[in-house]
């Protein structure tokens, strides 16, 4: 079983659930187990906050208006990737993000540590060439029982 989907979407906060809500909806109909699934809607919405806060760079003429989301079920695994045209990552970034000692309350600076914790394997980096900050994360798939595109 294969499925792929790839949004453009507008740096806007309301899209971060619509690509949620899509990516649950297609692994609720695979029937991906819903943990799994849960994990990874999580961290996508965390990418996609990232994107739609630090991904736009209208002084160097890029788009600022849009970043990309692209979705990958495929056999055992899904792969997702979350893109931007903002200014990227300045400097080397950490293999793995270390945890952010932030007040418990506070609604910002855990977003690629959780991501790291809720997948198996995560890269974090610039777009080859351009601008941008390319987020991309896998997660083995669990199935539910009564799947019916499980992967054979």
């Amino acid at each position: 079983m294969s499925i792929w989907w790839s949004l453009h979407l507008r740096r806007e906060a309301a899209s971060v659930p619509l690509a949620r809500r899509l990516l649950l909806g297609t692994m609720e109909t695979a029937g991906v187990d819903p943990d799994v699934s849960y994990d990874l809607s999580v961290a996508l919405s965390e990418a996609c906050a990232n994107a739609v806060e630090h991904g736009g760079d209208t002084a160097h003429g890029g788009c600022s208006e849009a970043y990309r989301v692209t979705a990958y079920l495929d056999g055992e695994k899904c792969r997702i990737e979350v893109a931007d045209s903002g200014p990227g990552f300045t400097g080397e970034r950490p293999a793995r993000p270390a945890p952010v000692h932030t007040d418990t309350d506070a609604e910002a600076g855990r977003g690629l540590y959780l991501i790291q914790e809720l997948a198996d394997h995560v890269h974090i980096g610039n777009k080859p060439g351009r601008t941008g900050a390319v987020v991309s994360f896998d997660k083995i798939l669990k199935w539910r029982k009564d799947a019916p595109l499980m992967a054979v």
